[in-house]
């Protein structure tokens, strides 16, 4: 229980860091406190995943994140009851963190954005958001497949490779979908946000599982012994 436990705290924190950072600090970057624009927000949800996985990566992993669980375990390194599990806790973590962000708004106001953080898409970019989310949720997987793996992994600096990698993909994707790569963490803010977020909620969890599957292929094709 103590790693199902660990994935809601460390999903809930990602969700709270990572999309709080939008919803207070989101707008252009320009004077003191007049925001963080998308190289803020991109940091903030990569050193949530960094301070996450130096805190909670020896009791879980740190996955917090569906698609990350279903690399894993499509890699063979977990059972499918864990990895149910795994995804109920980091849903149920995403919900508290934004609870917590809708407490926040609804009691004083928020200069970023979005009062949610909440992922979407414009009109006729669906193909275009489908596409993102599947190939950087894809990179982000692989990178974390490869960085784990306890024979070629990166060891103690897996958890700052992971990171880094997660910013990386927030510089190119913020402008496109605001950014997902991870279903629990579209569903928390979606529920909260409501109309065109729920609406669009299936492509934030589609795409990024889709992008998980051929992680877990390639990885197991370029990471085999044999």
């Amino acid at each position: 229980m103590k790693k199902y436990i660990a994935e809601m705290v460390g999903t809930m924190v990602l969700v709270l860091m990572g999309c709080g950072s939008a919803v207070f600090a989101g707008s252009a970057a320009g004077a003191v406190s007049a925001g963080v624009g998308t190289l803020g927000v991109a940091f903030a949800f990569g050193l949530s995943v960094v301070a996450m996985a130096y805190t909670i990566g020896g009791i879980s992993g740190c996955h917090i994140n569906p698609a990350i669980t279903l690399g894993v375990f499509m890699s063979g390194r977990m059972g499918g009851k864990d990895a149910a599990l795994y995804m109920i806790f980091q849903v149920i973590g995403a919900i508290l963190g934004s609870a917590i962000l809708f407490a926040l708004v609804s009691t004083g106001g928020h200069d970023g954005p979005t009062a949610t953080g909440s992922n979407g898409f414009g009109d006729g970019e669906m193909l275009q958001a489908f596409i993102a989310e599947m190939v950087f949720t894809f990179i982000f997987v692989l990178v974390v497949l490869g960085t784990t793996d306890s024979k070629k992994g990166a060891g103690n600096f897996a958890g700052l490779a992971i990171g880094l990698s997660l910013v990386l993909v927030h510089i190119v994707c913020i402008p496109i979908t605001g950014t997902s790569v991870n279903p629990a963490r579209s569903i928390g803010p979606a529920l909260f946000e409501g109309g065109a977020a729920l609406s669009q909620l299936w492509l934030f969890i589609v795409a990024p599982f889709v992008g998980a599957v051929f992680s877990a292929i390639v990885w197991k094709v370029i990471g085999n012994d044999k």
